[in-house]
């Protein structure tokens, strides 16, 4: 056991938890950050250690399944190259219902799920943070766009983002450090698009683009403040309390590599371990004071666990030819080149608020074609999912993981209302698409996998086109978006959440969730940039209350 007390201590190093540190030691406070995985730096992103995949990428997902990582080898985007910045799945197992199929992609080293992330940072707004205002479903967040917008507006400044002002008020625009463009392809897709319907906008991606260094600015400011010690290879297993059960004061780690157990202290303890892991981690902090687990009294702890509904369609667009870049951002070997564009939510009659509760991310004319070809299109969408208590993470009896902790059991399933939106979403696609002179070759989501014109991957061999359609089901389930969130969630009632406005619990105030297990609602597009600004938001916050309390 270690004597010294920190002030702050921050469990997890991923977008949350950088930001968090950056914070915190910027305030001029002594942190402890604890990374349940290793360090690593540039020569871990060695571009030449493994052959560019192919489009299905049979053979490196099979080989990545025989080595443990059958449910990380099943996200979109997996590439053998990235395979040690994913867990293994044999190491660190998780149950779901039969009925309820989810894919949980997790990484665990410094930097967290940053490294294998899209890169795209949007803004959330009113039509996720007043949802129920707006819709008469799910709950309302206790804060809105307008008290995010200058966190908002800090962490883009610290990141540098490449984007446009696009003035879409279903998507508000960034501060960006750099121009981000379209392809020829993509602006043709644009007029195209909104000569037909105004109330759909084609934007480009807002995203930050490679960084050489592999630690990204937040995380290298905390470092080098003097302020920060970062323990890498520590698994916190439970958070510890007072006698009274009022005060987190510390947390328990297991040695990654030797399995040795230790306690450690601090004057407040933030989780930031991305939303199954801090849910799991509060969970089994339960003592006779919190029975049902830390912070549990309102018992929504778990509950109203969501992800965004996933679908995926692809094809090729016969008003552009063969393929090229628009990348602003510099080469970066390992990753390959960024940028493509987005369609956020429709605009509603009054060309201000939402009138769908889906989006969609892609690119057309950026995948290798022969110049006289049309050019190659895919989207991915991201649909609103209901938060519905029975959706929860709980603790499985009767599983542990390498470690000795109980895994979590997660059920994600969609329900009655979630299945007619993901089928108007699917609809919404296929009508853009193929209304601006698109051919779709396969559009997929939990719902099934169908295929028109060539079918799916017409270019792959007959084996490899096989295995995809036999696979397709039980990769295209809830979790395939990579967007949970929930299960801690903020409001204002402390009976019916388990944080208040400042992502603190309502039970121990000096125990903060800064991830994305704190939100009220599913949003409709990527999580990672509301995460930041909370963050920022809630500690900046605890440190002004930490410097005026006696150490």
């Amino acid at each position: 056991m270690s004597d010294t007390i920190y002030d702050a201590l921050i469990v997890g190093s991923g977008a949350s938890g950088m930001f968090a540190a950056q914070e915190l030691t910027a305030r001029g406070l002594r942190v402890l950050q604890l990374e349940a995985g290793p360090k690593i730096g540039v020569d871990d992103f060695n571009p030449s250690s493994v052959p560019r995949q192919s489009d299905i990428n049979l053979w490196q997902r099979a080989k990545a399944f025989m080595g443990g990582q059958g449910i990380q080898a099943r996200a979109a985007f997996f590439d053998a190259r990235q395979r040690h910045l994913f867990v293994n799945d044999r190491q660190s197992p998780y149950t779901t219902p039969p009925d309820a199929p989810f894919v949980w992609i997790r990484s665990r080293q410094a930097g967290g799920r940053t490294h294998v992330f899209g890169r795209m940072l949007l803004r959330w707004t009113d039509d996720d943070f007043k949802v129920h205002s707006r819709t008469g479903r799910g709950v309302d967040w206790p804060i809105g766009y307008d008290e995010l917008v200058p966190y908002y507006e800090e962490v883009e400044r610290t990141l540098g983002l490449y984007g446009e002002d696009d003035h879409v008020p279903t998507l508000p625009d960034s501060v960006y450090a750099h121009r981000a463009q379209m392809t020829a392809a993509e602006r043709q897709f644009k007029q195209d698009v909104e000569g037909q319907w105004p109330d759909r906008k084609i934007v480009t991606w807002r995203y930050i683009g490679p960084e050489p260094t592999r630690v990204l600015r937040p995380m290298r400011e905390a470092l080098a403040s003097g302020r920060l010690e970062l323990r890498y290879n520590s698994i916190v297993s439970r958070v510890l309390t007072d006698e009274a059960g009022r005060q987190a004061t510390g947390v328990e780690v297991i040695d990654r590599l030797t399995r040795q157990k230790s306690t450690i202290h601090a004057r407040s303890v933030v989780l930031c371990a991305s939303p199954i892991e801090t849910i799991r981690l509060m969970l089994n902090s339960a003592t006779p004071q919190h029975p049902a687990g830390l912070g549990n009294r309102s018992g929504t702890l778990g509950r109203y666990f969501v992800d965004q509904l996933p679908c995926v369609v692809a094809g090729t667009y016969e008003r552009a030819k063969g393929w090229g870049t628009a990348d602003s951002a510099p080469a970066d070997p390992f990753y390959g080149p960024s940028g493509g564009i987005y369609m956020p939510r429709f605009l509603g009659p009054d060309g201000q608020k939402a009138g769908s509760d889906f989006a969609f991310q892609g690119s057309i004319g950026r995948y290798a074609a022969p110049p006289d070809a049309d050019a190659r299109f895919s989207f991915f969408g991201y649909g609103a999912m209901d938060a519905d208590p029975d959706n929860r993470i709980s603790l499985d009896p009767k599983r542990r993981d390498a470690w000795g902790i109980p895994v979590p059991h997660i059920r994600c399933k969609i329900g009655a209302h979630d299945t007619e939106r993901l089928k108007a979403q699917i609809s919404a696609i296929v009508e853009t698409i193929e209304g601006a002179g698109g051919h779709i070759d396969y559009v997929g989501s939990p719902l099934g996998l169908e295929e028109k014109g060539r079918g799916a991957y017409p270019d792959a061999d007959p084996f490899s086109r096989f295995v995809f359609r036999k696979m397709f089901p039980r990769t295209m389930v809830m979790g395939a978006a990579i967007h949970e969130a929930g299960g801690a969630r903020m409001g204002d009632d402390a009976s019916t959440s388990v944080l208040n406005g400042w992502n603190q619990s309502w039970d121990l105030p000096n125990l903060l969730v800064t991830d994305a297990s704190a939100f009220a609602g599913s949003g409709v597009s990527g999580t990672t940039l509301t995460i930041m600004a909370m963050t920022v938001r809630a500690c900046r916050r605890l440190a002004s209350r930490l410097k005026s309390e006696p150490a």
